[in-house]
């Protein structure tokens, strides 16, 4: 059974960095395409970057250049580094699968909170 464990969320002030990781059972992190997913209040949940199974990274505009998905370090972990957050970043963010035909049941999520 997939599950999906987000951590690393913080509050944290305008230009500074956090790291989240996800902790993904159930082996499908290395042979699907992963992604980072974020939900701010009031507003519907958005894609913020996507790994392909060879590692090819992609981002949404509002986080290119700021943020770096990467599979690792730890096994089993999808890691979001990210940096420059600014106050529109605050969000609760989680993890999946990148297409929609093989999404697994949402995780909590990590609250990210980003004063200006």
């Amino acid at each position: 059974q997939v599950q999906l464990v987000e951590s690393g969320g913080g509050f944290v002030q305008a230009g500074g960095s956090l790291r989240l990781s996800c902790l993904v059972s159930g082996g499908i992190l290395s042979t699907y395409d992963m992604g980072w997913f974020r939900q701010a209040p009031g507003k519907a949940r958005e894609w913020v970057a996507h790994i392909s199974p060879t590692g090819t990274p992609d981002y949404s505009m509002p986080v290119k250049g700021r943020f770096t998905i990467s599979r690792g370090p730890a096994v089993n972990t999808l890691t979001l580094q990210m940096n420059a957050l600014k106050a529109e970043d605050t969000a609760v963010y989680f993890c999946n699968t990148w297409r929609q035909g093989d999404r697994v049941p949402w995780g909590p999520g990590t609250q990210v909170t980003v004063s200006s």
